[in-house]
C-alpha cells in the first residue's frame, strides 16, 4: 500500500487544497453578520461571481447542492414537475432533494451520450396544469455534464432547451457546478454559456480551488426571493467573509482549467495504452475508463500503488484532474497503474 501522502488522490477536484493566496484572503478578510447583509466580502463575492455569470444578482451558498436546491424551491410550487436529464447530478445524486425541499416530482429526460437536453425533449415532457395534472415547474440543464464524462455543452444548446421552456412559460435552471470548466473547453466567456437561463449554479470548490461554497446567480427578485429559501434550509451564515474570500481569489483561476484539461488528455492516452482499459476521450478534466476487471477490484489494485478514483459503473471508473496534480503527478499515476494492471 502507497503511503497516503504519496497519494495521486484523483477522486475529484473538490479535494484540491487552498492556496497560500486563500489563506490569506480567509485570515485578512473583512467580515460581518451576512443574514444582516453586513459582511462586506460576501456582498462583494456575490456582485463579482453575478457580473461572471452575467446576471443581475448572485447569492453564496455553502454548497452546489444547496444551490441547486435553493432554486428549485424558489422557481417552483409544491407539487409540480420538474424536467431532468435522467443522469444528470441534481437528479442522482442530491439524495431526492426535489422530493424532500420543494415538494416536486421529476421527469426524465434522455440526453443521449453527451447529456443534452433536447427541445423536442423539453416540448415532449412538457405537461399542462389542469385539474388533474400539476404541470412542469422547471426544467433542469447540467455543464459540464459529470455523469456524462465532462462534456462541455455549447451555448447553442443551452439556448435550444431554454427557448423551448420558455415557449411553455417554464423557468430554466443551470448546474453548472463545473461551468467554468465548460467556458474553458469552448473559449467562450461564461455569461456567453447562461445567456438563455434564468438561474445559475457555479461552484467555487471544484477546479477553481475554493475550500468552501458555491454561487448561486439570477435576477434581482429571484436572488431576493432565494435568499429567504437559502435561511429555510440552513444556509444562512454570519462572519462568512472568511470563507467567501478564498472564493474571490477562486473566480481569478478560470483560466488555468486549461492546464487541468490538458492533463485529463495526458491521462486518458496513458491509461487507453494499457491493456484492460479503454479510457473516454475527455472534453474537460473528467476521464471515463472503461475496465476489462470489476471496477472495485481495479480500483483497489491502484489504491495499493496510491492512485485515486472513483467507480461509476460496474466496469467504470473516473479519474478528475485539478491543480493539485500536475503533469509530472499524471506521468507517475499512468506508470503505477500500468504496474497493476
Amino acid at each position: 500500500m502507497a503511503d497516503s501522502d504519496d497519494a495521486i488522490d484523483l477522486r475529484s477536484d473538490t479535494v484540491t487544497r487552498p492556496s497560500d493566496a486563500m489563506r490569506e484572503a480567509a485570515r485578512d478578510a473583512a467580515v460581518g453578520d451576512d443574514v444582516y447583509r453586513e459582511d462586506p466580502t460576501v456582498n462583494e463575492l456575490e456582485a463579482r461571481a453575478a457580473d461572471v455569470l452575467g446576471f443581475e444578482a448572485a447569492l453564496y451558498v455553502p454548497t452546489g447542492t444547496m444551490g441547486n436546491q435553493v432554486a428549485a424551491r424558489t422557481h417552483t410550487d409544491r407539487g409540480e414537475e420538474v424536467l431532468v436529464e435522467r443522469e444528470s447530478h441534481i437528479y442522482k445524486w442530491e439524495l431526492g432533494g426535489f422530493a424532500q425541499h420543494a415538494g416536486l416530482q421529476a421527469r426524465t429526460i434522455d440526453g443521449g451520450d453527451r447529456g443534452i437536453v433536447r427541445p423536442d425533449a423539453v416540448h415532449e415532457g412538457h405537461v399542462a396544469a389542469d385539474g388533474h395534472r400539476p404541470g412542469t415547474g422547471l426544467v433542469c440543464v447540467e455543464n459540464t455534464h459529470n455523469s456524462k464524462g465532462g462534456t462541455a455543452i455549447a451555448p447553442e444548446r443551452i439556448d435550444a432547451a431554454a427557448e423551448a421552456a420558455h415557449e411553455h412559460d417554464v423557468p430554466v435552471h443551470l448546474d453548472g457546478a463545473r461551468l467554468c470548466n465548460a467556458a474553458a473547453a469552448l473559449d467562450v466567456p461564461v455569461a456567453e454559456l447562461t445567456r438563455s437561463v434564468d438561474s445559475a449554479m457555479c461552484c467555487l470548490s471544484k477546479g477553481l480551488g475554493a475550500p468552501v461554497g458555491s454561487v448561486l446567480a439570477g435576477d434581482a427578485a429571484f436572488i431576493d426571493d432565494a435568499r429567504r429559501v437559502r435561511k429555510l434550509f440552513g444556509g444562512g451564515m454570519r462572519q462568512a467573509g472568511m470563507v467567501a474570500a478564498p472564493g474571490l481569489v477562486a473566480l481569478e483561476n478560470r483560466e488555468r482549467l486549461a492546464d487541468d484539461h490538458r492533463n485529463a488528455e495526458r491521462l486518458a492516452r496513458g491509461l487507453d495504452r494499457l491493456k484492460g482499459l479503454a479510457a473516454h476521450e475527455p472534453e474537460t478534466n473528467i476521464v471515463l475508463v472503461d475496465t476489462d476487471a470489476p471496477a472495485e477490484a481495479f480500483l483497489e489494485r491502484c489504491e495499493s500503488v496510491g492512485v485515486l478514483g472513483v467507480p461509476f459503473d460496474d466496469n467504470q471508473v473516473r479519474f478528475c484532474t485539478h491543480w493539485d496534480v500536475d503533469r509530472e503527478a499524471i506521468e507517475t499515476a499512468v506508470r503505477r497503474v500500468s504496474e497493476v494492471v
